[in-house]
């Protein structure tokens, strides 16, 4: 006999189910009004990397380039509190990074430049595409992969899972009005890789269970399996927010955008691993059926 205290969690999928539809509604309408705010790695732009003597103040180098009449630079220090990094949008411009060092070299501390990238638009819009493309095809080859493993109404659970993990991270984003770059890209496909691993356990939990638990409806077989995994469940996500916490507070500029597309992405993961997975299996009717294999000597339809 076992103590496991098991929790109605799908006694709360309707609310589940209501509460996704919200982040999702909000999510796409925000993404088809405003759009996410590019970074350079999409829209094209020069990148400029300078260093100091003294340890640089971003916010006053960041006036200094509005005033001179460069709009929206983002200023951020890179690698050590005297090398900053400079990103300006738009179609890189002959001589721009020239134009930068006069201005900064009006300061009152002496500046080196030490490095300028342009990104052109074309290799932005690339750049977009393909990580779209690879989007795509990292939910086929999920979908694939748990359809073999498991069964077809676990794969469209899965892939489903993870395409409301991905629209409402995006969505995320372009509410709050964050800039979306290539570490963020890296970050969504990490989250997609977290939370298929979480809902794989739930759905082997899930199987085994069915095989196990013959005479359960497929409502208590899904209660019981993910009260087995909850705490499991808990404590990896507990501990991947402190590790993604401390990246986000202590990180630097650099790659906070990446911990908090993290943070926000492995939340969410967590949540659909337990509702929108499973919620999606009870609309498709899994049931043992689905998942048992033949008992020797008798058929699975004559099973009690």
């Amino acid at each position: 006999m076992t103590n496991l205290k098991i929790y109605n969690f799908m006694g709360l999928r309707k609310v589940a189910a209501i509460f996704s539809a919200v982040l999702l509604i909000a999510s796409v309408a925000s993404l088809s009004s405003k759009g996410l705010v590019l970074g350079l790695d999409f829209s094209g732009g020069t990148q400029i990397e300078v260093g100091y003597e003294q340890p640089a103040d971003v916010g006053a180098i960041r006036q200094q380039l509005e005033g001179a009449g460069f709009e929206g630079p983002v200023v951020i220090q890179y690698g050590s509190e005297t090398d900053v990094l400079i990103r300006l949008q738009g179609k890189p411009e002959l001589g721009l990074s020239e134009k930068v060092y006069d201005v900064l070299e009006d300061g009152s501390e002496a500046v080196e430049l030490r490095r300028v990238d342009f990104v052109g638009p074309q290799i932005g819009e690339e750049l977009r595409e393909d990580g779209g493309l690879g989007m795509l095809t990292a939910l086929a080859v999920v979908m694939l992969y748990v359809a073999i493993r498991f069964q077809l109404k676990f794969a469209i659970g899965a892939v489903l899972a993870l395409a409301h993990d991905v629209v409402i991270t995006l969505g995320f984003f372009s509410i709050v009005g964050l800039e979306f770059d290539l570490t963020v890209l890296a970050a969504i496909l990490a989250v997609v890789g977290y939370s298929l691993n979480d809902t794989i356990v739930v759905s082997d939990r899930i199987r085994e269970n069915f095989r196990k638990i013959r005479k359960a409806t497929p409502v208590e077989v899904i209660n019981e399996s993910l009260s087995q995994t909850l705490w499991r469940t808990i404590n990896t996500s507990i501990t991947t927010m402190l590790v993604l916490l401390a990246l986000y507070f202590i990180g630097g500029e650099l790659i906070h955008n990446f911990a908090v597309a993290l943070i926000v992405g492995v939340g969410i993961g967590t949540y659909s691993s337990i509702y929108v997975a499973a919620t999606v299996m009870l609309a498709l009717k899994v049931d043992r059926e689905d998942l048992l294999e033949p008992v020797e000597g008798e058929l699975v339809d004559d099973l009690p």
